[in-house]
């Protein structure tokens, strides 16, 4: 199973090799340096995959054989030669705050500095109108949360699902409802890939760690951003869920499974104020990949797209 060496890539990395490792298999985790790694530079300069392109690379020239990837770090684009495996049970989605003494988002002065390398968040975070000052920064999360710590930053927001899978969740002083900022697309979730000629291990991955729902929700997410980027380069969150739905058939009532999907873009910036677009679709679990091109025109036509030149928007 070839990795970054991060520690939180080796976190997800580890419980995909577990759940393997419970089955008979035996693993062996291959540490792999990606162009992300070696850059400082902000990941919308730098670009879409590159944290992934060194892995699928080394996948294809038979160095290592299944990849475990954060699933927003992924090019919605697919890979030849390449199959997303499966999609393990998705983790908490919802970004979260880490802030000096102990302070949630709404305590936090008019001019506290906030650091994030998310233009996403971002945009969410100006939209709510605090006053705060954005910071743009880059590194590993505990270099992050070190930058609040050292009294850097007033606070840093970061994915909930990493601080979990690094045991730092103890550390949050608020957990950002969707309401008030959707997560990216796919956030919370893993992507394990392998080559789409090894069958044998493709099944196994499929049979051992592939979550249906988790990978209904996600595909209407990524739908959703595959279908923006054509014509919408703004800052995009979106948050699918599967919800019970009731449906009558002959008099008798009986409960399907659905999803219902949330997606959010910036409209239009002045000076730091940003408008965000939002807009929820429902339809059935097999309808994922309509629905987030559905939830997308919506974007469009409400007006998301207005800003240009914001990098990623998944990130």
């Amino acid at each position: 199973m070839g990795t970054r060496g991060s520690k939180l890539a080796l976190a997800q990395t580890g419980t995909i090799a577990d759940a393997l490792r419970a089955t008979g298999q035996e693993v062996e985790i291959v540490i792999v340096s990606t162009p992300g790694d070696r850059s400082s530079a902000p990941i919308p300069t730098i670009g879409v995959g590159v944290f992934t392109s060194a892995l699928r690379e080394a996948l294809l020239r038979n160095e290592i054989d299944v990849i475990v990837h954060s699933y927003k770090d992924l090019p919605t684009a697919p890979e030849p030669g390449i199959s997303l495996a499966a999609v393990p049970p998705r983790a908490d989605p919802r970004d979260a705050l880490i802030a000096r003494d102990g302070l949630t988002l709404g305590e936090l002065p008019a001019g506290s500095t906030v650091g994030t390398g998310s233009p996403r968040r971002t945009a969410q975070l100006r939209a709510l109108g605090l006053g705060l000052e954005i910071v743009p920064i880059r590194g590993n999360i505990d270099t992050r949360m070190r930058k609040v710590a050292d009294g850097e930053l007033d606070a840093v927001v970061l994915a909930r699902a990493g601080l979990a899978r690094i045991g730092r969740a103890g550390e949050i002083t608020e957990t950002l409802d969707p309401i008030q900022m959707l997560p990216a697309p796919a956030q919370g979730a893993l992507a394990v890939e392998c080559r789409a000629a090894d069958v044998d291990i493709e099944h196994l991955l499929q049979s051992t760690v592939d979550d249906e729902g988790t990978r209904a929700a996600v595909t209407a997410e990524r739908s959703m951003l595959a279908a923006l980027e054509a014509g919408c380069s703004a800052p995009v969150g979106a948050l699918a869920e599967i919800v019970e739905d009731v449906v009558v058939e002959d008099g008798a009532e009986r409960y399907v499974e659905r999803i219902s999907l949330r997606g959010t873009a910036a409209l239009e910036s002045d000076g730091d104020s940003v408008d965000m677009v939002r807009a929820i679709a429902l339809a059935d679990k097999d309808e994922a990949v309509q629905l987030g091109r559905t939830l997308a025109a919506e974007l469009l036509d409400l007006g998301a797209g207005a800003l240009s030149g914001q990098g990623r928007t998944a990130q």
